[in-house]
């Protein structure tokens, strides 16, 4: 534990899934902590459980004035902004490309990629003035690979937000502020069953079925966690990390090294049999 100590921090998406646990974990590690979230009771539980290093502020992230407003609430009531989390985010359209609605596209892209740029926009004169400080935006493997996502607007919208972590990055190294990227794999929390077009509700009682689903689905014999984010998260947020920059962490399991072991020894076997009978 202490590895935030002193330490303040901004993180939006912070009512559910990886903010939340994030969130935890922040202030079990000693931080100060800003958390933003449309929903309010749920925002105010968390800050109530969390106590004084804790404050919530309902928060639209598309919206610039009031990503502006929440960056400049931590630095109004903690003195100084080290660390921001571009968490938020949600699903965007399924269906091939010659469905796809230019409104829901646009929702979409600025839910994913337009609060990410606000967020940085806003924190950046700040750490910058500082002469450090550490963003931390929440990218995706599906916005490394093709065909990691129900959505191809979904992945097009987290390879935005890896890129744009990489060009701010050059900028703010400049300033000793450091911009980095975490990638998820196959997390189990409830952004799956909105994908597929859940309630908010039932879609939040879904991370235990979504543990079964992804258990094989990469080496790793069990499906990613939030907590999994939350800790690379502490890292990329702490002094520990203090020479990487512009740099996409992936956390999946290794999903997108290759092909599992398993199947690879399997599809051999299958060869050597085609190879028997047709010998």
């Amino acid at each position: 534990m202490g590895r935030l100590d002193g330490k303040v921090a901004v993180i939006t998406g912070a009512t559910s899934g990886i903010g939340l646990r994030t969130a935890e974990v922040f202030v079990a590690e000693g931080a100060k902590i800003v958390i933003a979230g449309r929903r309010v009771p749920e925002g105010e539980a968390l800050a109530k459980q969390l106590g004084e290093s804790c404050i919530f502020r309902q928060t639209d992230v598309t919206v610039e004035a009031q990503m502006q407003a929440l960056i400049a609430l931590a630095v109004d009531k903690f003195g100084r902004i080290d660390c921001l989390f571009n968490n938020a985010g949600g699903p965007a359209q399924t269906g091939g490309i010659e469905g796809l609605e230019v409104e829901r596209f646009d929702a979409a892209m600025a839910t994913l990629v337009r609060s990410v740029m606000l967020g940085m926009k806003h924190a950046a004169p700040y750490m910058k003035k500082q002469g450090a400080g550490s963003i931390i935006n929440n990218g995706s493997i599906a916005g490394r690979l093709a065909g990691f996502s129900s959505s191809m607007v979904y992945s097009a919208a987290k390879a935005a937000v890896i890129h744009l972590t990489k060009c701010v990055a050059m900028e703010l190294g400049e300033s000793n502020v450091r911009v980095n990227a975490i990638s998820p794999g196959a997390i189990a929390t409830g952004i799956f069953g909105k994908a597929l077009g859940l309630s908010t509700d039932a879609a939040e009682k879904t991370p235990a079925v979504m543990r079964e689903v992804y258990k094989t689905a990469q080496p790793i014999p069990r499906a990613g966690l939030p907590d999994d984010i939350a800790q690379a998260a502490v890292f990329l947020a702490s002094d520990e990390s203090s020479f990487i920059n512009g740099h996409d962490l992936v956390v999946d399991g290794a999903m997108t090294g290759g092909r599992n072991w398993s199947l690879q020894q399997q599809g051999y076997v299958a060869l050597r049999k085609a190879f028997d009978q047709g010998a």
